[in-house]
């Protein structure tokens, strides 16, 4: 039997404080401590309702805490999006990784792993060829592990 399980409504409050785990250890510093949760209520009903799509473009994969009833040890949250085609990729299917994050006090236990495998498998159900994500040297040797490789990105980004 898996560890690893698709995130339910009644996840979504453990999601977001494992989103901030990742925020947190990612860009340490660029939120004050009082800012850095604030979001989490206006993102709740978003990410609930998100979560009840069962047959929706995004999924995220959970590890339980088996010592503390309700609260979750690691998370991975994956899209799927579309994009014109091209030659290797003519339906224009791509998934997109983000949000991996596991408990401090949980780690080096393979919960990571096992979400991501468990999402990948989402992603090639869905016939999607491509996937991306963004990673920290931290995790990069996980991400290798599993296959991805870094590619030149000219990525730009417009914040309003």
């Amino acid at each position: 039997m898996s560890l690893v399980r698709r995130a339910s409504v009644d996840d979504a409050p453990e999601v977001l404080r494992l989103r901030q785990v990742m925020i947190d250890s990612v860009f340490a510093g660029a939120d004050t401590a009082a800012a850095a949760t604030q979001w989490h209520s206006a993102s709740l009903p978003t990410l609930r309702a998100r979560l009840a799509e069962p047959d929706g473009d995004f999924v995220a994969f959970v590890v339980d805490r088996p010592e503390r009833p309700g609260a979750l040890a690691a998370l991975v949250a994956g899209t799927l999006e579309y994009r014109i085609g091209r030659a290797d990729n003519p339906h224009g299917r791509v998934g997109h990784v983000f949000s991996v994050a596991t408990d401090p006090d949980a780690r080096r236990r393979g919960y990571a792993r096992a979400c991501m495998e468990e999402l990948l498998q989402w992603f090639r159900e869905r016939g999607v060829p491509h996937v991306d994500l963004n990673a920290s040297a931290q995790a990069e040797p996980l991400y290798a592990s599993l296959g991805f490789a870094r590619k030149p990105d000219p990525s730009m980004r417009l914040t309003f």
